[in-house]
This record gives structure tokens, C-alpha cells and sequence, in this order.
């Protein structure tokens, strides 16, 4: 079913809902933007995005208290004629006994909160960005080392998961194995999640199947995680040229988003979770301005240059 349901954003964001017999299962959700219906609530309704949470805060609020009864009963009625997934006030503000009546014969769902609105919808749009983002689903593993999220791809069978397996017993954690889920929050953030059935379990060959969290702890997991780098697994080739400056990054696209990758060639008695924790913090460091490549290159122009100076 497309969108997401209002029960699990009620669930989620802790609102309280004025009809208990109300399915919020069947209210779906689908667009990830809010709206505050001041210009609605006034009358104007040329443009009105139907499909979007109505927030009423403070200001529509003493807006609609000052309304005489027939003014209301007209904007009231053309306001829940829409088929809005839900209506939402802020800061326990309390709609009145025509608004809760005319909500409940239209089957629009009224929900609440205490917090304050610019905060609320805050929030509430970047959960509903995140639930209604793109996705797509690869084959990989997905790994937090030391902040930066290392997608780990290559060949069933390559090592991929053991590669994970000795990064959280390096005190690493685990996001997913096997199956990843990813989600385009932005034109720069992408999210890797796992699904739900394989969560925290690494499967791993000749032992099968073990739960991450019950043998290390809840230390050594994480629910989510934005992807920062790509490490592509691939067998040794010797005529293969492998990149041994760096100099120039590769990238890989998901969603049409880029991310830095790097392909890593498997040999007998390479340290596949060194060689990750090396990479990770090495992206980290050019992220914050340091290039060791570009340094290196800068040292070896000017030796160069002071030789050609002596001649």
C-alpha cells in the first residue's frame, strides 16, 4: 500500500486522537510537506494541496475562535469536504464541539499535541521525508565505522559479512547484512536501513545464521545510517590496475545521488576490516580538508621544483 498509514506517525510522534473508533490504518499519507490552512480557513481555496497533514497552530486557532457560528459552519464544511489525511493541533490546543462533529461526519481523523508548532512540524516533515523517500533494495552490508557509514558490496560469497563480523568485534556497529535498504532523504543524503525480518542477523557460512545484538550487544548495532563511502569486494586479478595514489576519486550513483567508492582487490591474508577502517577514516579526513594524496603529490612537485632551483 502506497504512503504511510496516520497511525504510525500518531504512534511515532505520541498523538492522542479525538475519535478512539476512527481505522488511522486506512488514512494514508502521501506527501512528505505539512500545511497550515491560514489562507484556507480564510476562504481561499484555489490552491489547496489536499494531500498534505493540516497543522493548526496558535495563529489559526485565535483566527477560528473569532469566527461567529455561521462563519464557521461554511468554513468548516468546505475546509473537511477534502479528503486531507489528517488534521493536527499543537501546543493541546482544544477545536470546538462544531469542528470535532463536522471532522467526524466528513471521517477526517483530529489528532494533538502539546509541543510547539514550528518545532512539531519540524520533525514531522523529516519523518515523513524519510518514510516517503525513494528506495531501493541491494545486496550488500552496511557498517558504521567510526561515524561514517561503509556500504560493503561484491560477489555472494566474497566475505562481505565477515569483513563485517570482525569490524564489530572491533568495536564497530552493524547496521544490516545482507540486504539494504536505501532511501533518498536529499539530493546529498542517502539512508541505509535494514528490513525488519533480517534485522541484526549475519549470515555466515558454514555456521549459518547469528544475531548481532544478543552475542555483543546493543552496543554493536544501529537501526539506520547515512551511507558516506562504497567498498566494492572483488577478487585479485593480476593484470587488473588497482588505484594506489588516489588522487582521483570514483563514485557509484543510487538514486541519482554519488557516493565515493573504491574497489578492493581480495587477497590471501589481507586484513579486509583494517583495510575498512583505514578507508573510513581517510574519507573522514579529506571530508574535514585533508587529502594525503594531494599532500603527497604537493611534496613530491616541490622536491621537484627545489632540485631544478640547485641545477
Amino acid at each position: 500500500m502506497e504512503g504511510v498509514s496516520v497511525e504510525k506517525i500518531a504512534g511515532k510522534l505520541q498523538l492522542s486522537s479525538y475519535f478512539e473508533e476512527m481505522d488511522l490504518k486506512k488514512r494514508r499519507i502521501l506527501a512528505p510537506d505539512v500545511n497550515r490552512p491560514a489562507l484556507q480557513l480564510s476562504g481561499y481555496f484555489e490552491y489547496f494541496d489536499q494531500t498534505r497533514v493540516q497543522i493548526i497552530g496558535m495563529v489559526e486557532y485565535t483566527y477560528l475562535e473569532q469566527l461567529k457560528l455561521e462563519q464557521k459552519k461554511q468554513i468548516y464544511g468546505q475546509f473537511l469536504s477534502y479528503d486531507i489525511p489528517c488534521v493536527i493541533f499543537c501546543r493541546d490546543l482544544q477545536p470546538d464541539a462544531l469542528f470535532l462533529e463536522m471532522a467526524r461526519e466528513h471521517g477526517i481523523p483530529i489528532l494533538s499535541t502539546g509541543r510547539g508548532t514550528s518545532e512539531f512540524m519540524a520533525e514531522l516533515i523529516y519523518m515523513l521525508s524519510e518514510l516517503l523517500a525513494p528506495c531501493i533494495t541491494i545486496h550488500g552490508v552496511l557498517v558504521d565505522v567510526y561515524g561514517e557509514g561503509l556500504l560493503i558490496m561484491g560477489e555472494s560469497g566474497i566475505g562481505k559479512s565477515e569483513a563485517a563480523l570482525e569490524l564489530i568485534r572491533r568495536g564497530h556497529r552493524l547496521v544490516t547484512d545482507d540486504v539494504v535498504e536505501i532511501r533518498k532523504i536529499n539530493e546529498h543524503t542517502l539512508i541505509g536501513t535494514s528490513p525488519d525480518i533480517t534485522r541484526y542477523f549475519i549470515e555466515l557460512r558454514g555456521i549459518g545464521i547469528i544475531d548481532v545484538k544478543t552475542l555483543y550487544g546493543v552496543e554493536c548495532v544501529k537501526e539506520k545510517q547515512t551511507i558516506d563511502l562504497v567498498i566494492k569486494l572483488e577478487d585479485w586479478k593480476k593484470d587488473n590496475e588497482y588505484d594506489r595514489l588516489g588522487l582521483e576519486e570514483e563514485f557509484t550513483e543510487f538514486l541519482g545521488n554519488k557516493v565515493v567508492c573504491h574497489s578492493l582487490p581480495i587477497r590471501p591474508g589481507r586484513n579486509l576490516a583494517v583495510i575498512c577502517e583505514a578507508a573510513a577514516v581517510n574519507h573522514r579526513q579529506k571530508k574535514m580538508g585533508y587529502n594525503a594524496a594531494q599532500e603527497l603529490y604537493r611534496r613530491v612537485q616541490a622536491n621537484l621544483n627545489k632540485r631544478d632551483d640547485e641545477e
